[in-house]
């Protein structure tokens, strides 16, 4: 996806400006940031999933093999969805139809993209549940969602993802309702099933842990920009925006038990409040007048890129002893 742009109805700013996100065959790519800093609606806008009457989208375009679409005219086309490219959703009680069963909510993915027998669909349904590792799965296929706990739940959503083995799946923060058992036990599925199908995998968390153990690159977003971009290796030993250095001074460290966390000032602002230029700048300790103007996202060694006037940062700023 390249240059997307698009604000909501009314708003006077853009909610997303000039993302640009890619992600390669076998590849997890990472999204990053706070609530409110547009990780989730660029997911919803990848999958074509915003109102058209109320998310206004001013550039875009999106690309899945060697197919493209201008996402100012065109809409991701339906037969996609859920087929070429598939998404997990945060919370999957408000993803799957309580009224129907498990098996008959896959069943229908496969059919509405594969077409065959019902019976055929359903012996689809039961492989994946098994495939996603669901104990019984012939029995899963006739319950009804709150029948099952919040982790058969979600495997349940990446069965029913995969089940036509997509291209790109996203997956928006699929583990944060989830206990730290069952959200390992969700990473390393979903991380088994990209090597086993060598689907290209876009997670969206605010977590730097789950960044870390999954993660081949990462995209930092704030205030609907990405401000830094990389190799997740290159931008953990090496960050350069000053709101990634924020983020990862801000994780516990189990070398230093005890100590008192930094955290980053103030708050992601409201889209009707978002400050001219560098969004960051507000809680920005670096920010001077001429991050009124906004940065690009400017390459400053292979791979990595960063949206600062001031990176590489030890190269402009002089920290006192």
């Amino acid at each position: 996806m390249s240059d997307l742009t698009l604000r909501f109805k009314g708003q006077k700013n853009d909610v997303v400006q000039g993302v640009n996100l890619r992600v390669r065959r076998g590849e997890v790519l990472c999204v990053v940031g706070e609530s409110g800093c547009g990780k989730s609606v660029t997911s919803m806008a990848i999958m074509g999933l915003l109102p058209p009457n109320s998310a206004q989208i001013s550039s875009g375009k999106m690309r899945i093999s060697s197919d493209e679409w201008d996402l100012v005219t065109d809409r991701l086309p339906a037969e996609l969805r859920g087929n070429k490219i598939a998404m997990i959703f945060q919370e999957p009680m408000t993803s799957l139809n309580p009224a129907f069963r498990i098996g008959n909510q896959i069943a229908e993915v496969v059919q509405r993209h594969q077409g065959g027998t019902r019976a055929a669909s359903l012996d689809r349904a039961e492989e994946m549940l098994q495939r996603v590792g669901i104990a019984n799965p012939g029995q899963r296929l006739r319950e009804y969602p709150h029948q099952l706990s919040g982790g058969m739940r979600q495997r349940v959503m990446i069965a029913m993802a995969l089940a036509n083995e997509p291209q790109i799946l996203i997956a928006d923060e699929p583990t944060t309702a989830l206990d730290v058992t069952i959200q390992a036990q969700i990473l390393d599925l979903i991380a088994d099933l990209r090597d086993e199908t060598g689907m290209g995998t876009i997670m969206i968390t605010h977590d730097l842990g789950v960044v870390a153990e999954i993660a081949d690159t990462v995209a930092v977003m704030y205030g609907g920009q990405v401000v830094e971009q990389g190799p997740v290796e290159e931008v953990f030993r090496n960050p350069q925006h000053p709101y990634t250095i924020g983020l990862m001074s801000a994780m516990p460290r189990l070398d230093k038990p005890g100590e008192r966390l930094a955290i980053v000032p103030g708050t992601v602002p409201t889209i009707s409040n978002m400050p001219d230029g560098c969004r960051f700048r507000t809680r920005c300790a670096f920010a001077t007048s001429y991050c009124s103007k906004r940065p690009s996202l400017s390459d400053i060694a292979p791979d990595h890129s960063v949206a600062c006037h001031y990176a590489p940062l030890e190269a402009h700023v002089r920290v006192s002893a």
